[in-house]
Parts: structure tokens; sequence; C-alpha cells
């Protein structure tokens, strides 16, 4: 394994280790969410996204969880709060916007820009691997409900959290993998796979029941 790779996967592992302690102090209305005491599965969910990201995006996200654990705030707090804009925009609009980071016109459109080429690419991987997509969020916004959270509005949450470095970063990230004819989405689900035991994307498919 190069430098750079092993580089790579230790930042990887620090920044699913510092995103599972803030995940810890999110509080759920109801109480503690089954979800936060799965370490496995959060971990090969994380880890498989930031996988396939590159070491500046990598650093300067990680830099952004420092930061935020250095002065009070909970980034994960924050993606799931943002996600209530649209699963319960009311109360959002009343409780919740007034509390976060106010997001500029300009700044809501490179998300959305992203978003549109992201759940393009989920959409052609559900389309190329219909039984794995099956096992994935619903995809667009239009589609949640209290209890499911699409991709789309999965994302615009995560999206709204980074630093102005990150998300230009990240921008880079989209910007180059839609160039060369990749998928971004189809990396990642490859990464959990893999984590999980299979050779490749084809071989899980194959798995899946259905």
């Amino acid at each position: 394994m190069s430098t750079q790779r092993e580089n790579r996967l230790v930042v990887a592992r620090e920044i699913v280790a510092r995103e599972w302690a803030q995940f810890q102090r999110v509080n759920n209305e109801g109480g503690r969410a089954d979800c936060q005491g799965d370490w496995p599965t959060f971990h090969q969910m994380r880890i498989s996204q930031f996988l396939t990201w590159p070491l500046p995006l990598l650093d300067s996200y990680a830099g952004d969880l420092e930061g935020a654990d250095a002065t009070g705030r909970n980034l994960l707090t924050e993606k799931y709060a943002r996600m209530m804009a649209s699963t319960e925009p009311v109360r959002y609009a009343r409780e919740i916007a007034p509390r976060l980071p106010v997001l500029d016109v300009a700044r809501v459109a490179r998300q959305e820009a992203i978003i549109t080429v992201q759940v393009g690419w989920a959409l052609a991987f559900r389309e190329r691997y219909p039984r794995l997509g099956q096992a994935m969020r619903v995809l667009r916004t239009p589609e949640d409900t209290l209890t499911d959270t699409s991709f789309e509005t999965y994302l615009r949450g995560e999206l709204g959290t980074y630093s102005h470095r990150t998300l230009g970063l990240y921008e880079e990230l989209v910007e180059v993998t839609s160039s060369a004819g990749e998928n971004l989405t189809g990396q990642t689900i490859t990464w959990t796979v893999v984590l999980g035991g299979f050779a490749d994307l084809d071989e899980a498919e194959a798995a899946q029941d259905g």
C-alpha cells in the first residue's frame, strides 16, 4: 500500500471516529435511536464514503470536525437538523433554522448543483444494480416522510455542514469524477460491499434476495 493511500486510510478512520463521537451526542426526539448503538454499520457506511475522497478533502473535513468540537458545535446534529427542512418544514422554520448557520443564496446554488449530479449518479447506479438499489434510501426529496429520508435530502443536510474550503474541494471531486465518466455512488457502494465481504458489485448484486 502506498504512503498516500495509507495516509488517506488513517485520516478516513479518524474522521469516522470523530463523527461517531458527535453522533453519540445527537439528541433524538423520542429517545436514543437504535443506530446510535450500531458502530459496525456506521463505520462501514461512513468509511465507504470517505475512502473515495482525495487526501486534501479528507484533511479539510477532518479540520471541520475538529473545529466544531473546539467551539461546541456538532456537525452531525446540524446535518440531521437541516434535513428537517423537508421532513418537518413548519417546525424547522419555527424552531430549528434560527439556530443554524445561515447559508447564502450562492452557497445553496453550489450545493444544489452538486446534488443534481449526485442524484443522477444514484439513479444510474440503481438502474445498473437494481437489487442493491433496493437497499438504498429513497432517492428524491418529495419521497421524504417523517421516518424515511431521501438520498437527496440527506446529501443536502450533509453538504450544509461543510466549511467553504471543504465544499470547494468536494466540488472539485464531483467535477473530476464526472469528467472522467465515473460514478461516485458506485465507487462508494463498491467499498461498502467489499467491506461486507464481497469481491465486487456484481457478486453483491447476485447475492441479494429478489
